[in-house]
């Protein structure tokens, strides 16, 4: 098994179950044309993300990482009648050409609202309960980007963390890649914390080999 096999399964997974979308294809497209680098979630990724929240009937989500807005408008579509997105982004530039893929898409500033600067900054400012956060930033600052979410949150929030295993280096004890001490002093703060009950999934596909953490507020 490798990685040119498992984007064909993951091709085909999506061509059977998620119709074609002009709004999407063109999110990437522009963030592609942009520079932006080539991270977004995969559709079928993007696919589950709308699912999650959209079970969840969340009015209010928060998104910690935007890029261009692929995901952004994934979980824009799950919201609830009346609902609201508040996407952090640190890059300028990245906003830019989410902000444009988003309108596109529907989504003006009264529905997603993007709050650009570093979002240990940002997150502080902003007002709670979220009924759905993702997590999809620089993996250094997780624990705090998790620390964040929980003091957003609510009973039954329900909280997704992407990239936790990278290529199964979260294994890795010797503390040398500071992504993946974020990723494990994040998990080790879920392991400690009452208030929340989680689990991870390791997942191959198109992004390679990876995982997400998917967790509930108590």
């Amino acid at each position: 098994m490798n990685r040119e096999l498992w984007t064909e399964v993951d091709n085909y997974l999506s061509d059977a179950l998620i119709p074609a979308d002009p709004v999407l294809d063109a999110a990437l497209a522009d963030s592609a044309a942009a520079g932006l680098p080539s991270i977004a979630v995969a559709p079928n990724q993007g696919k589950l993300l709308h699912l999650l929240a959209a079970t969840a009937g969340a009015r209010s989500i928060l998104e910690i990482g935007t890029l261009g807005g692929y995901s952004t408008i994934w979980l824009a579509r799950a919201l609830a009648p009346g609902g609201k997105l508040v996407t952090c982004e640190y890059e300028p530039r990245h906003a830019k050409v989410a902000r444009a893929n988003l309108d596109r898409a529907g989504f003006g500033e009264d529905v997603v609202d993007i709050r650009v600067g570093p979002a240990l900054e940002t997150l502080p400012g902003l007002t709670g309960p979220f009924d759905f956060v993702f997590i999809d930033a620089d993996k250094v600052n997780l624990p705090g980007y998790l620390a964040a979410a929980l003091e957003l949150s609510r009973p039954g929030t329900t909280i997704v963390v992407d990239n936790v295993v990278r290529g199964c280096a979260v294994l890795e004890e010797s503390g040398s890649d500071a992504a993946v001490c974020g990723v494990r002093g994040m998990l080790e703060a879920m392991q400690g914390d009452d208030r929340l009950d989680a689990t991870a999934v390791q997942t191959v596909g198109s992004k390679g080999y990876d995982g997400f953490v998917l967790a509930r507020v108590r």
